[in-house]
Parts: structure tokens; C-alpha cells; sequence
């Protein structure tokens, strides 16, 4: 269709909107295909009551008992035909290795330090990494100190870094940065140990096989598919000082209907005019999941790190009015969270309930 305009509206879309309205995006694909903003009188997500499956819910991902956690000591959280996010909260080294059959993954670090060990060697993780994991790649976790709390994100499609288009492939992070593993020698207690362990998932079953070796003897390997690194201190947002940019401008890697992307600190907008927070828009395409990670999340009051938030396809949401006012004074921002968009719907998983804020679907309505 073409352009067409009703009303008052102004020239630039997030700039010049005028006093006493509130822009909403409706869009299609994301925020890459056809789109038109409304200018309401009231916010779009004022609602006083919402019930049904669209209500946007939230989670404390760090407060889970841990009885929950099952052998595997991760949890799935939420689960879709394009992408299952668990979390994994991991006291001591694993004594065994795994082996996902089913798809790529990627372990966000949002505590802990230690080491995966994988079939191209040993690679250190801290908070703040993104480790790519291959599917059908065999590793295991070892924890150096204090617990480890990571976020899982398990895709069926491997997992691969956007196209950037007239940016470049240099853009938001160049892939010099990321890391590979290194080989090690094998320490002598492994090569002790009688039998090794490696349990093997595929189709959601897991088969176990017993090695009368050290499995991780790999002394040499070449090629494009290996475990890889990246750290958000190495992403370089994308920013604007006259128009606020959406957030697919963050994404990251790419697998299918899965895109997940980074907010790292940032710039605000300068230009008086401009909108300073993101707007508002109606999932139309894609459920959208945030986990806050660290940092001050200018959008969202209340919100503490290790927390998860879902907003389903089709119901509105955008900043909460006490993020409005606090946006109007600040230049920077200093959150780090994660975006997880899935073009299926989420499906919550029973384990959430005793983690879920109850009231997060009217925080929009507080003042």
C-alpha cells in the first residue's frame, strides 16, 4: 500500500510528537516491514485490568528454589518451535560431558566464572559472555569459584550473525573479536579417571555412552563451525543523535525465527526533539523476552538484574510512565540485557509460577 496521513501528525516518526500525544508503532516483521504510527490521546498501555494469555508477565529468574533444578541443574523456562531459553544454576564442575542433537546453543553468563571444556578446547567465561556452542558439539562446565548462573538459548536453526546491510560486517562487533578455545594437554587426574561419562540429547531423549577414555583428546582441528565468545564490552551499539533508533538495530545472532539481540550502555538521543526511550509498539510478529542483566534499565521502573520479562504478539507495551520522566534527564544509559524475539509464541513453563511477579502487568498504570 502507499503512504497515506490522517490528522495531526508530525513529519518524522519519534521526533517532534506533539504535546500531550503518545506515538504507537504498528508494524509488520518486526520493525523491518510495513509500518504506521498512531498518535493517541492516552498512552496505549494504560489499561487498568488485563486478563488472558497476552498478559505481559515477568520473572525472577534468581529466585528459583533450588530443588527445581533437575539433574542437568538447568531449567526450561519458556519454550517455542524456534527457540527454548532455560537456566542453569551450576554449583560445582559437571562430572560428565552433554551433547545437544537438537540444535545450537547459546550460555549467557550472568554469574560466575569457570571454563567450558568442549571438543575444540578450553575456553574461560565471565560475566557478561555470550559462548556459541555448535550443535552436536560435546562439553562440559567447570566452576572455578562461586555459582554460576547462565541463560540457555537452545535453536533448532544454527545460529548466525545478521546481515548488517549498508553497515557493514563490521558493525555493532567485528568478528576479530570473537574468541575461539584454545587446546590444553589433558591434566593427568583426567586421564586417571577409569570411565568418562557423555549423555547425548536428541528429540528431547538422552542417551547415555561411557567412554573407556578421556573423551576430550582432540589435538589439532580446522574450519568454520567452532564454540566462539563474545563478550557485551566488545558490542558497539548502533546510535543516532536525532532519531531513536528500534531495537533490531541490536540484534546480534540470528537462527531462523529467533533473533537475539544486545542492549549495552549507550548515548541518548541529543537533539531536543527526538524521543528519548523506546516507543510504543504492539508485538504484531514476534513474542519478545528480555532478561536484564546489569545496570540501570531506563525503560522499565523496578526491573532488578537476573529478572525475565515476556511481552505475547498483539498486545501493546513500551516505556512505563516513571521511565518517561526519569529519560527526560538523563544522556546515557547503562543497562545490559538480552532480547530474545521468537516469530512462534511462547509457552510458559509450569517451573515459572513461583518465580512470576504477579503485579508486573500494571506497572504501566502506576504513578
Amino acid at each position: 500500500m502507499y503512504l497515506t496521513r490522517r490528522g495531526k501528525v508530525p513529519n518524522q516518526a519519534h521526533v517532534g510528537i506533539p504535546e500531550g500525544l503518545h506515538e504507537e508503532e504498528h508494524g509488520r516483521n518486526g520493525f523491518a516491514g510495513a509500518v504506521s504510527h498512531l498518535y493517541r490521546t492516552h498512552p496505549p498501555t494504560a489499561w487498568i485490568a488485563i486478563e488472558g494469555k497476552l498478559r505481559p508477565r515477568a520473572f525472577a529468574c534468581t529466585q528459583i528454589p533450588e530443588a527445581t533444578f533437575n539433574t542437568s541443574q538447568s531449567v526450561l523456562m519458556l519454550q517455542s518451535q524456534d527457540a527454548s531459553l532455560h537456566i542453569s544454576c551450576r554449583r560445582e564442575t559437571m562430572p560428565y560431558f552433554v551433547r545437544n542433537a537438537d540444535g545450537d546453543e547459546v550460555h549467557f553468563v550472568h554469574r560466575g566464572r569457570g571454563r567450558f571444556e568442549t571438543d575444540y578446547g578450553v575456553l574461560p567465561y565471565e560475566p557478561g559472555d555470550y559462548v556459541v556452542i555448535p550443535k552436536g558439539t560435546t562439553y562440559r562446565i567447570h566452576v572455578d569459584a562461586d555459582p554460576s548462573f547462565l541463560l540457555i538459548i537452545e535453536t533448532p536453526v544454527p545460529l548466525s550473525v545478521p546481515d548488517r546491510g549498508a553497515l557493514g560486517q563490521h558493525a555493532l562487533f567485528d568478528k576479530g573479536v570473537l574468541l575461539a578455545p584454545e587446546l590444553e594437554a589433558i591434566e593427568p587426574m583426567e586421564i586417571g579417571v577409569r570411565t568418562w561419562e557423555v549423555h547425548i540429547k536428541r528429540q528431547g531423549d538422552w542417551t547415555r555412552v561411557v567412554y573407556p577414555f578421556y573423551p576430550m583428546d582432540v589435538v589439532g582441528w580446522k574450519g568454520d563451525l567452532w564454540v566462539a565468545k563474545l563478550n557485551v564490552r566488545d558490542f558497539r551499539p548502533v546510535v543516532s543523535p536525532r532519531y531513536h533508533l528500534p531495537p533490531s538495530v541490536h540484534g546480534t545472532f540470528q537462527a531462523g525465527g529467533c533473533l537475539i539481540s544486545t542492549f549495552a550502555p549507550r548515548p541518548l538521543e541529543s537533539d531536543p526533539e527526538a524521543l528519548r526511550v523506546p516507543f510504543y509498539h504492539r508485538n504484531t510478529d514476534y513474542d519478545e523476552v528480555l532478561f536484564y542483566h546489569d545496570g540501570e534499565f531506563f525503560s522499565r521502573a523496578g526491573i532488578q538484574a537476573g529478572m525475565l520479562t515476556l511481552h505475547p504478539q498483539g498486545i501493546h507495551h513500551g516505556p512505563q510512565p516513571q521511565a518517561v520522566q526519569a529519560g527526560k534527564a538523563k544522556t546515557h544509559t547503562s543497562e545490559v540485557a538480552v532480547m530474545i524475539e521468537s516469530k512462534t509464541p511462547f509457552t510458559v513453563q509450569p517451573e515459572m509460577e513461583s518465580m512470576e511477579i504477579k503485579d508486573y502487568a500494571l506497572s504501566w498504570s502506576l504513578r
